[in-house]
């Protein structure tokens, strides 16, 4: 039995004529009579009760109509799914990020794949460091992150969405509360709360070193697992926060303080990352949405940013 059978058996089931149902399946009458006679043989059962004036269903034929447009409306749906997979209509984009600094963007490019692909799932995952985004597409796990790196990977492309500044937070009462700019210097005998120690977290070790320069090494007097918690424990006056403006934008600002540094720091910069040998339709389109929903900042277009 095959799909040609369940068609040819649909057009005589509905015509109850041979011929007729032969005109509409543009074919000769002898190819669908020895269809039929094949489809009876392989189900052991008599489909249509012939006669030299009339056709009719049997019983048989009659259980067989339901289940027979059921396969070939599936077949319908299977050819329009792989159609519109192809086309990037439909498929599954999984989209890597970290921390509060890539919630805001991660919400833009989510509502508009939503406008634009209904039809593509953006299944997303938190992380707690970028870093492990990246690992993740490299190693094929995510297909797509908001990731910031020191070196980038020979194997994954990019593009910048975000141009991002290092900031201190403090308790909104503290003694530098209301300065316009502090120098790191000036924090030398400051607690710190800050994220776990961990290869690729860039913004604890672009902490450590510039406190290093300074002349002084940092009193981390507590650790928390993300950057809501930091925020909290720096308004209950725990300690400073050496943070990006991204992050804090992100969060409840209550009695805390932003303050700019006044150290002349390299900006961080959020990417997008995919594999540059990703192949994936509903990848294309994703990407495609992003550049509307988190274009390149202006200064940037056409500035190749380490």
């Amino acid at each position: 039995m095959n799909l040609h059978h369940l068609e040819a058996f649909l057009a005589v089931a509905e015509e109850l004529h041979f011929g007729r149902a032969a005109e509409r399946l543009h074919m000769a009458q002898p190819p669908l009579t020895r269809a039929i006679k094949q489809l009876e043989r392989d189900l052991g059962a008599q489909l249509f009760v012939r006669t030299t004036r009339s056709v009719h269903l049997t019983t048989a034929g009659q259980a067989l109509i339901g289940p027979a447009n059921d396969v070939l409306e599936g077949c319908r749906v299977a050819r329009s799914a792989v159609r519109s997979a192809g086309r990037g209509e439909t498929g599954l984009v999984r989209l890597g990020f970290a921390g509060p600094s890539s919630h805001l963007l991660v919400g833009d490019l989510s509502r508009l794949v939503r406008q634009r692909r209904p039809g593509i799932e953006l299944r997303l995952r938190s992380t707690t460091y970028a870093n492990e985004a990246l690992r993740s597409v490299i190693d094929g796990e995510l297909d797509l992150a908001l990731v910031r790196w020191s070196v980038r990977p020979p194997e994954i492309a990019q593009r910048v969405v975000a141009e991002e500044h290092y900031v201190l937070v403090v308790p909104e009462h503290h003694r530098l509360a209301e300065r316009e700019t502090v120098s790191i210097a000036e924090c030398r005998d400051e607690p710190f709360v800050a994220l776990p120690a961990a290869p690729g977290s860039i913004v604890r070790e672009t902490f450590i070193r510039a406190a290093y320069e300074a002349g002084f090494s940092p009193d981390i007097v507590q650790v928390a697992s993300d950057s809501w918690t930091l925020m909290a424990l720096v308004g209950a006056g725990v300690g400073l926060s050496f943070t990006l403006d991204t992050a804090v934008a992100n969060v409840p600002r209550d009695r805390i303080r932003l303050v700019r540094l006044a150290e002349e720091f390299t900006p961080s910069y959020a990417r997008l990352a995919w594999r540059r040998d990703a192949v994936s339709p509903a990848l294309r389109e994703v990407l495609l949405a992003s550049e509307e929903a988190l274009p390149t900042p202006e200064h940037l277009v056409g500035v190749e940013v380490p």
